[in-house]
């Protein structure tokens, strides 16, 4: 049966105490929207509609810097999560299979949690809940079973007895249910509560009043974390961190000190990948296998090919791309730039908006000279060239094949293959000329 997909991000988030909607606030460097969105494509859903609230602007924005597919609906009133999935009804008009009800700001779910939920639906229940066991149950609506083992009712905190609040395994709210029983179910709800809202909790209620069974899916607590303030978002941080850093590892890196590294949403690290301390990936960073990137750190969508070196104190920028062997060493910026295989750019150095060969070497202190002020432009470094310490490529230039530029050259025309640029003045020494200034420097000092 199809799958459709309902995330709700209508929510104001009032603790968060922002400028912006919560679902925008990140972890991993991506929205939670955006995390929330990757989860519900793993079920590969027919459908993917996204409830936002009537100021949601910014959200259809980032979902649209980011690539998030999905059609949207306004919940123009705040009447609960009941009426927000109500609200996508009229999207689903001409679909038939089952949804799934998902949270945009709770980004952990695993997705072989969401296919037990759904295979429980398809065995034969009617609702099936996502439920957890809460370290800390307050505030949770607790699952009550029935003596069969299936789910009996959902009770709000605020409205359970003292029996009731000894229970603790609790309501995630992440939900699934055929699209037709569903509906119907919300349908028969009324917003006749002190909030006047309509509970999509009081569905499980009204299928047990029909003689229907529900269900209740038991996953980790980590799982069903919420972000509602910028205390949980930090905390959301470090299990995201946590998680990224026992994925790689699992899959064939090395991380020397794990719990130093920071990954972002997408990195990938290949098999034998060594990354020692205090490296931070950014956005966009695939790194191959053997590659090795030493301590201190920082890459951003870059890829990184096979055995290269980085660092330590290297900074990758987008667009930058290492070949297999090379090596970029430390406090070197390289930016919008191909490194060819086996060349190095061993240290202090910067290449922007550069195409450097294969087995070059960039010399300590080396610059492209990439902006005028305007515009940017390109340096292209041939194969087996050597560039002096301190040289200063001015752009646009081409440096041919195994050409030479001796140290401390300002090149500000293309250099032939083969050929030796050097470009700076002749050196003169003046005897005795350094200690007669400084007789005179200290002379008026002393005036």
């Amino acid at each position: 049966m199809a799958i459709a997909t309902v995330i709700l991000a209508a929510g104001k988030g009032t603790r968060m105490n922002s400028g912006f909607p919560k679902v925008l606030h990140e972890i991993g460097n991506a929205p939670l929207l955006l995390h929330a969105w990757r989860l519900s494509q793993k079920l590969r859903p027919e459908k993917t509609i996204l409830v936002v609230g009537k100021d949601g602007d910014k959200i259809r924005d980032c979902a649209a810097a980011k690539g998030i597919d999905a059609e949207f609906v306004v919940q123009n009133e705040p009447k609960g999560t009941g009426h927000a999935v109500l609200a996508a009804r009229k999207k689903l008009d001409r679909f038939r299979g089952k949804l799934v009800v998902l949270y945009s700001d709770t980004p952990f779910v695993r997705h072989s949690t969401l296919n037990k939920l759904i295979a429980s639906v398809e065995a034969g229940s009617a609702v099936s809940v996502l439920g957890f066991k809460a370290s800390d149950p307050t505030g949770y609506g607790r699952l009550l079973l029935a003596p069969d083992g299936s789910l009996g009712k959902i009770v709000e905190h605020k409205d359970a007895n003292s029996s009731e609040l000894s229970i603790e395994f609790c309501n995630s709210g992440v939900l699934c249910a055929s699209k037709s029983v569903l509906f119907d179910l919300l349908g028969e709800i009324d917003a006749g509560n002190s909030a006047e809202e309509v509970y999509l909790t009081d569905v499980v209620e009204r299928a047990k009043r029909r003689g229907l069974a529900c269900q209740a899916v038991e996953c980790e607590e980590e799982e069903t974390l919420g972000v509602n303030s910028r205390v949980e978002l930090a905390s959301a941080e470090a299990v995201f961190q946590r998680r990224s850093r026992i994925a790689a590892m699992s899959a064939g890196a090395t991380l020397v000190q794990p719990n130093s590294v920071y990954f972002s949403f997408d990195t990938n690290l290949g098999i034998d990948t060594v990354v020692e301390p205090n490296v931070v990936f950014g956005p966009g960073v695939f790194v191959h296998r053997g590659a090795r990137i030493r301590c201190f750190s920082y890459l951003e969508g870059c890829d990184v090919g096979m055995n290269a070196v980085v660092g330590p104190f290297a900074r990758l920028r987008p667009g930058t791309e290492l070949c297999a062997d090379s090596k970029v060493g430390n406090f070197v910026e390289i930016k919008a730039s191909r490194i060819g295989q086996g060349s190095k750019v061993p240290h202090l150095s910067y290449v922007g908006d550069a195409a450097v060969g294969e087995k070059s070497n960039v010399g300590a202190g080396t610059i492209t000279c990439n902006y005028d002020g305007v515009s940017k432009h390109r340096t292209i470094v041939g194969d087996n060239v050597f560039l002096g310490s301190n040289s200063l490529l001015i752009a646009p230039i081409e440096i041919g094949d195994g050409s030479m530029v001796g140290a401390g050259s300002v090149v500000t025309t293309n250099v032939p293959p083969d050929a030796l640029a050097i470009s700076r003045m002749r050196q003169i020494n003046k005897p005795g000329m350094a200690s007669r200034i400084m007789r005179r420097l200290r002379k008026l000092k002393m005036e």
